[in-house]
């Protein structure tokens, strides 16, 4: 009997030393005293309001930032996994106040540049460029989707149970369509026109703000030529065809602290001629009120990651600088300074 009850006695040691070691609290079906951290990321900073990170991000590098400004942990995941709806990344990190700085995107074209650091001040994020013979920088690339997302302060805690966080993303790469309309029926040749934007945004900080940078050029990265025709007496000053040249371009963030220096030219080869030149970002901003006049000029900038603007030529391909399509909106330029 003695030996029955030595062997009783010890088991309700161990049960006792069992429970002094965990939290009573059990989260998520978590009871094994296990601690376990997950970060999820959310991109629905954008017009549709709509989380859409699992159609559009394809690989994510986390980074954990001590008090101190250092970071303490680090970690990349790409390819199917991020699809799924449920997906988070799992963090090993001591029990802490962190903040949560990430870069994700896609990767395939190795468009941005990312460095090797061991603070969060060098977590910045650099477009890849080339220069020409004068060492002006150029881009003619449909560049690898770019989303940022920081959350300050974060407590990863020490009791037992799963603790899961969201990091939300702004997207940072914008894709332009321009297109030339002829209202005079004749056809465009789209090898004639060079389209590109000038902005100095191929820099960026830890914190999703433009660093200083030089004047970048970014070119078309695709362009086509197009023809639409009618019946006769349907298209506008009864001609039978329309035709039209496109031009897709992608460019970084688009900030309005950049209204001044952001410009959108198209101007012909064989002349040398400008088309036209417009200041981009204010061009853009013309339509925003269409969408919600409570949205601030930067975060229209920051949801509207797609923009087609339609510019229309005369007889002698000189840009009809009445009025232009922006997202479908007819935009009256009477009275503006563009």
């Amino acid at each position: 009997m003695k030996i029955f009850s030595y062997i009783r006695n010890y088991c309700l040691l161990l049960c006792g030393l069992a429970l002094a070691a965990c939290d009573s609290v059990i989260y998520d079906g978590e009871g094994d005293c296990s601690v376990t951290y997950r970060v999820k990321f959310r991109y629905d900073w954008n017009m549709a309001f709509a989380d859409a990170f699992a159609h559009e991000v394809e690989s994510v590098t986390l980074y954990l930032v001590d008090g101190q400004g250092r970071i303490a942990w680090q970690k990349t995941e790409a390819g199917a996994a991020l699809a799924s709806e449920d997906y988070a990344m799992t963090v090993d990190v001591e029990p802490g106040t962190y903040d949560l700085l990430a870069w994700c995107g896609t990767t395939d074209k190795g468009s941005f540049l990312i460095p090797a650091a061991s603070r969060k001040e060098g977590l910045t994020c650099t477009l890849r460029r080339e220069h020409d013979a004068t060492g002006a920088a150029f881009c003619a690339d449909d560049l690898d989707r770019l989303y940022h997302g920081y959350v300050q302060q974060q407590v990863f805690g020490e009791t037992e149970g799963v603790y899961t966080y969201t990091v939300p993303l702004v997207k940072n790469t914008n894709n332009l369509r321009v297109v030339l309309q002829s209202l005079s029926g004749e056809a465009l040749d789209k090898d004639l026109f060079e389209f590109s934007v000038t902005d100095d945004n191929g820099a960026m900080d830890w914190d999703n703000s433009l660093l200083d940078d030089e004047d970048i050029t970014y070119y078309a990265w695709h362009t086509e030529s197009g023809v639409a025709e009618f019946e006769d007496g349907v298209a506008d000053e009864a001609t039978s065809a329309l035709s039209a040249v496109m031009a897709d371009l992608t460019v970084p963030r688009m900030m309005t602290g950049h209204a001044g220096t952001a410009r959108l030219t198209v101007r012909r080869l064989d002349t040398e001629e400008i088309v036209l030149s417009v200041p981009l970002i204010q061009t853009l901003l013309l339509v925003k009120s269409y969408y919600d006049r409570e949205m601030s000029d930067q975060e229209y900038l920051d949801r509207q990651d797609r923009f087609s603007l339609v510019f229309f030529l005369d007889e002698d391909q000189r840009w009809m600088d009445a009025y232009i399509y922006i997202n479908s909106w007819r935009v009256v330029l009477q009275g503006s300074d563009l």
